[in-house]
């Protein structure tokens, strides 16, 4: 079962007169997750869709939705998945790809029948959706956790202390649009990105997991000059648009996957802003 809802986009204007409510409801994803159910949000920002899979008494199929007004899902568009809970399997056009925690899974447009399913119901699989338009199609790709690009970057001394997983990103997997990847923050580090970036090219969706149950994640944004900020709780998903920074501090070191589409493949395509310059 598909149940999907539909974000119109916001300008940087109309933001600067948002409230706590508005933002949340504009910007916040809060219940992706449900069991046996496949969850997606279609935005305006480059038609980007936020989703997630959750299969535990069955399979779940990837159909097409009303907004896309296409025969299948994948019919002019691109797919990555990314495991957040137990071993689970993607199935694409009858081929089986076994799709482990953390691992990712890029299904490129034309691939017809997209299963999801887990391989222990009592751990079912998670899988995180991020979907763009696609204007070629490219090979279906597994990327694990050792095949990713990995960074590490930040300091103890700052709080940032991190570990970047590249994962579905220009040189590990051809792609049209879509990038996706996972940052690690290691113990004693809060700040998932400092200084703070935006990137008017592209615009970007953050999903904070490994945030322990009594412990949350500010996440900020808004213009650098002029900003707001959400708190986040674990397995809830954040949008930023092209105009808006993407930040977050929490109150312990936690997990967030991120997601782009929009102008170009460069990762690191970023306007940085230091403490000073931000307000």
């Amino acid at each position: 079962m598909v149940d999907y809802e539909v974000k119109y986009a916001v300008g940087h204007n109309e933001f600067k007169g948002f409230g706590t409510d508005a933002i949340r409801e504009h910007f916040q994803l809060t219940d992706l997750f449900v069991e046996d159910k496949i969850k997606l949000v279609y935005t305006h920002y480059d038609r980007f869709i936020v989703g997630a899979a959750v299969p535990v008494k069955g399979a779940l199929e990837l159909e097409s939705i009303d907004p896309l007004k296409a025969p299948y899902f994948l019919a002019r568009r691109e797919l990555g998945a990314i495991n957040v809970g137990g071993a689970g399997r993607v199935t694409v056009d009858g081929e089986v790809y076994e799709v482990g925690h953390k691992e990712a899974l890029y299904i490129g447009a034309g691939n017809e029948k997209v299963v999801f399913e887990s391989a222990d119901e009592t751990r079912p699989a998670e899988f995180y959706l991020n979907s763009a338009p696609a204007h070629a199609q490219y090979p279906v790709k597994k990327v694990g956790r050792d095949q990713a690009k990995v960074l590490e970057l930040g300091s103890k001394e700052t709080c940032n202390e991190r570990v970047i997983n590249q994962m579905i990103i220009n040189g590990i997997v051809d792609t049209c649009q879509l990038q996706m990847g996972m940052t690690c923050l290691q113990p004693g580090s809060i700040w998932n990105t400092m200084p703070v970036h935006q990137h008017d090219r592209r615009m970007e969706t953050y999903l904070y997991i490994d945030v322990p149950e009594d412990q949350a994640v500010c996440h900020f944004m808004g213009e650098p000059k002029e900003t707001r900020h959400v708190w986040m709780a674990n397995k809830q998903a954040v949008i930023s648009p092209a105009w808006s920074i993407h930040s977050g501090a929490g109150t312990a070191n936690y997990t967030f996957i991120w997601g782009m589409a929009g102008e170009n493949l460069d990762y690191d395509d970023m306007d940085k802003y230091g403490p000073a310059e931000i307000r």
